[in-house]
């Protein structure tokens, strides 16, 4: 029989870490912006709340750092030419979602390159994480699957459960979505996106 070489080409990775550490700082400032939403935007009672960018706060100097850095490491690690960039946090807010709420598929553009999420408040039945399948023209001619609880090369999606601590980078273009929140308690979790630009030039003096 023929033994046929096999090879993976074009992946979608999709990075995970626990970083427990941050969970108090990140909530506080989580907690103070929601409340903040809350009363500007009258959304009490409403499934999902969102909160202003808070990428800025110095109490999550260090959180933003790590984020920052994860992301220029894990773009450099693909094989992109990062030697004359940095990364740059443009977006870090906060998803509050009550009971019955989701969110559709979609991808970032703007600029971004990397997403993150950090998720901080996890009730059982809470939202999980979706990444779909980014290969549009797979898509248009799917077989049915064996065994679609099995993730492999012929699945959609894949469904990762959310863990507060838990931090999921994944490049910005990679379709994604929550499921519905099953649990009569919010489930919340912070959404980070970030972009490159060029690093800042050393000055030099001329004499």
């Amino acid at each position: 029989m023929d033994h046929l070489e096999e090879a993976h080409y074009f992946t979608s990775p999709i990075y995970m870490v626990k970083k427990e550490e941050y969970l108090e700082p990140v909530r506080e400032v989580s907690n103070r912006y929601l409340a903040n939403s809350k009363i500007h935007t009258a959304q009490n009672g409403q499934i999902v709340t969102m909160t202003t960018n808070y990428s800025h706060e110095p109490a999550l100097r260090e959180f933003g750092q790590y984020v920052s850095q994860t992301a220029f490491n894990i773009l450099a690690s693909q094989g992109y030419g990062m030697e004359p960039l940095v990364t740059v946090m443009t977006e870090m807010w906060t998803q509050e979602h009550s009971k019955y709420s989701s969110m559709d598929v979609h991808t970032h553009g703007m600029g971004a390159q990397i997403s993150c999420f950090y998720f901080i408040d996890t009730p059982a039945d809470g939202n999980k994480l979706v990444i779909h399948d980014p290969r549009s023209a797979k898509t248009i001619i799917n077989l049915p699957e064996k065994d679609d609880n099995v993730v492999t090369p012929a699945s959609k999606y894949a469904v990762f459960n959310a863990e507060a601590g838990i931090m999921v980078f994944i490049n910005a273009w990679l379709p994604h979505s929550f499921t519905r929140n099953m649990s009569d308690e919010p489930f919340r979790f912070v959404h980070m996106n970030l972009s490159v630009a060029l690093a800042p030039r050393p000055e030099v003096e001329i004499l």
